[in-house]
């Protein structure tokens, strides 16, 4: 019943098209229930709240797989200046939508630029940035994260901070879920290196990561301040019917993920991890 992990593989151009494609396939309505139903928005709130305290009003930021912009038009209407990148074009002409109908076009630079790519960003974006932030997990999907780092390193001033949320190897959740029905996706997550996900009838190429492991690839140029969890207690956001019906449920299980989210013996697991990590 268990059998061997996926083999993981080397990412070429046309692996990160499919994920472009994939997520183009979703953004007229990823910030419905496909994108943003109430466990992920409980999420984003999290994160919310991290980037408020991490960042003064009017910093210019870099949001790293904008979707289709609520970060970013949240930040700007904050009075924040986002430079918005994501490698799906229609992502991209949502985030500007967005922010045209908020009426912070002037604050939202939309660009079509993947989070693997931001050597495209020319020297005259070197340092500009106080911080960074990349929420729901497009780094899981960059290639060669040492030379996002690095690239990040160049484009976030010394003592700038990056605020990530990104999809983590153990979920008990996904794991419970699927240990019976489809044995080889309850073991998903333990793929070592890249690996295809299917959305919409597309793919994804996903690499998941512990903390740690996750951080190792930005050692050189940023500190940890701190991790937890995210999605600990509370299911993931696919498992959205387990728990909707049950309010009380709902709550009392949000509370346990606030609590214990950061405890050294719980903060490795989650559907996803928060990660603040400061530029030397």
């Amino acid at each position: 019943m268990t059998g061997p992990l996926p083999v993981a593989r080397a990412l070429d151009s046309a692996d990160l098209q499919q994920t472009a494609a994939a997520f183009d396939s979703v953004a007229a309505d990823y910030d419905g229930p496909r994108g943003n139903n109430l466990l992920i928005r409980r999420m984003r709130d999290t994160v919310w709240r991290e980037l408020e305290a991490r960042f003064a009003p009017g910093a210019a930021l870099l949001d790293l797989g904008c979707g289709t912009g609520l970060d970013a038009v949240h930040l700007a209407q904050r009075g924040h200046r986002v430079v918005a990148t994501d490698w799906s074009m229609r992502m991209v002409e949502r985030t500007a939508a967005r922010a045209a109908a908020a009426g912070v076009a002037s604050q939202v630079d939309a660009r079509r630029v993947g989070a693997h790519e931001l050597q495209t960003l020319g020297s005259e974006f070197d340092a500009r940035f106080a911080g960074a932030y990349s929420n729901f997990g497009p780094l899981n999907c960059v290639p060669d994260l040492r030379e996002h780092a690095a690239q990040c390193a160049r484009l976030v001033r010394p003592g700038g901070h990056l605020v990530f949320t990104v999809i983590g190897r153990l979920c008990p959740w996904e794991y419970l879920h699927y240990r019976w029905r489809r044995p080889e996706r309850a073991r998903i997550r333990g793929t070592r290196g890249p690996v295809a996900v299917g959305m919409n009838g597309h793919t994804i190429w996903t690499t998941y990561y512990w903390p740690r492991e996750f951080h190792a690839a930005f050692v050189e140029h940023f500190e940890l301040v701190e991790y937890r969890a995210l999605g600990l207690f509370l299911p993931p956001p696919y498992l959205l019917d387990r728990i909707e019906r049950h309010p009380r449920l709902f709550e009392l299980l949000g509370r346990l993920d606030d609590m214990t989210g950061a405890w050294p013996a719980l903060r490795n697991a989650g559907d996803h991890f928060l990660i603040v990590m400061r530029r030397r």
